[in-house]
């Protein structure tokens, strides 16, 4: 436990050094990577941290659009991604990295009116009580994930990141001298391209690797605290800083946002590095993705979200019936970060969304359009103007969405304002 909270206290020294810098940032370009980001940053682009050796992180987390799924064709349509094994894909849209890193531990908040708080993924699993980070715990998923980076077992992952030279921050130089002293087996590199395999490993070995393991994660979860991935440099921060001015069509989305839109009740914009998340889950009554390939092999797929994580924990099962169809409230910070203004993005948990337009209008609207006569994508929904009945009914929000009363051109300055969000941004104001 010591060990941990060692680790856990330099990760957060970490965090909040670079939280307050950034503050004197006046420029889009981010500071310098620290040993520990470096490393979690080598990490992170390693194509060969997969069991294919063909797929890294950023294959799914993409810097050009705000650290979320980065393959326009796959956002055009199922929105979920293909893993290292051809033919396998995830059952969600890739949820953004950035600002991931500020989630707290996952927890049941008796202030927030026993409402589940903190954790990382969609569902919440990635909880951080393991080692004191979600964005920590998430970090380690993908890479064992048969659906994704599919390696059979975790001292594959340390093993080829300690045995990679070109590393800029090489391990031991982060993690102490010894951290890759593991003896492997002559075969682990067939070891680590076989589906099942189990790497024989001495029980001093297994624990090496096993603290090692840990502290990849660790590694990752501070280059995605890094002002290279939480930036913090959107036109809305400039604003804060007296080094932009929000033209008045974007003003008056603000304006709508924190109020009529009500938006700012879980997209949070308080402070002077405001997250846009509460961190908490909803259900906002989106419909099934009909593209997600999910349905070729289970075609009564149905997302439970937080519902069905809880249902896996004893301690938190009674709570699982009230939150089935809840998903993580996502910042919407870098919500239109993309390489040209034509690159289509996907949207919501499982991006059933391709606009910004289409979910502000499905938020505005979904209580009061009919109801589409089948499983329609948000283009023929839009043409048809209907929305699909929700994939899980039970437990919608219908408090703050749903009928907005907003006009068509209240919408618009919505979208306008959510485009300032958007990390990159070069103020050209100097205070």
């Amino acid at each position: 436990m010591q060990g941990n909270r060692t680790k856990l206290g330099i990760v957060l020294a970490g965090v909040v050094l670079l939280l307050a810098g950034a503050l004197a940032v006046s420029a889009a370009v981010p500071a310098s990577l620290t040993p520990i980001e470096d490393l979690g940053s080598s990490i992170y682009f390693d194509v060969t941290l997969s069991i294919n050796q063909n797929q890294a992180c950023a294959d799914c987390h993409g810097a050009t659009v705000g650290w979320t799924g980065p393959h326009e064709a796959t956002n055009m349509h199922g929105a979920v991604y293909e893993g290292s094994i051809p033919g396998r894909f995830g059952d969600r849209k890739p949820p953004s990295a950035a600002y991931a890193a500020q989630s707290p531990i996952f927890h049941l908040s008796r202030q927030a009116g026993g409402t589940f708080v903190g954790g990382n993924f969609w569902d919440g699993r990635a909880t951080g009580e393991k080692l004191g980070n979600p964005a920590a715990d998430q970090a380690q998923g993908p890479f064992l994930n048969p659906k994704e980076q599919a390696l059979p077992d975790s001292a594959c992952v340390v093993y080829r990141v300690c045995t990679t030279t070109d590393y800029p921050g090489a391990f031991e130089a982060v993690w102490g001298a010894g951290a890759c002293a593991i003896v492997w087996p002559l075969d682990i590199d067939t070891l680590c391209a076989t589906e099942g395999a189990t790497v024989p490993l001495s029980d001093e070995d297994r624990a090496k690797s096993n603290t090692a393991y840990d502290n990849v994660a660790l590694s990752i979860a501070a280059f995605e605290a890094s002002s290279e991935v939480s930036a913090f440099t959107a036109k809305f921060d400039y604003t804060r800083l007296d080094q932009a001015k929000l033209t008045k069509l974007e003003r008056k989305g603000f304006a709508l946002f924190q109020g009529k839109g009500q938006c700012a009740r879980c997209h949070v914009s308080n402070g002077q590095q405001a997250l846009f998340t509460d961190y908490t889950y909803d259900n906002l009554g989106i419909p099934k993705n009909p593209e997600n390939p999910v349905y070729a092999y289970d075609p009564t797929f149905v997302d439970p979200g937080l519902g069905g994580f809880l249902a896996t924990r004893p301690d938190y099962a009674g709570y699982a019936a009230a939150n089935m169809g809840k998903h993580k409230v996502p910042t919407v910070r870098n919500v239109d970060l993309r390489p040209d203004p034509d690159f289509v993005k996907a949207y919501g948990h499982n991006g059933y969304f391709k606009s910004l337009y289409g979910i502000v209008h499905f938020y505005n609207t979904r209580d009061i359009l009919a109801t589409c006569p089948g499983d329609y994508t948000e283009a023929q929904a839009l043409a048809a103007n209907c929305w699909p009945a929700p994939e899980v009914a039970a437990n919608m929000n219908t408090k703050e969405l749903g009928n907005l009363g907003l006009t068509a051109a209240e919408e618009q300055a919505i979208v306008a304002f959510l485009k300032t969000l958007s990390d990159g941004y070069v103020s050209v104001l100097k205070r």
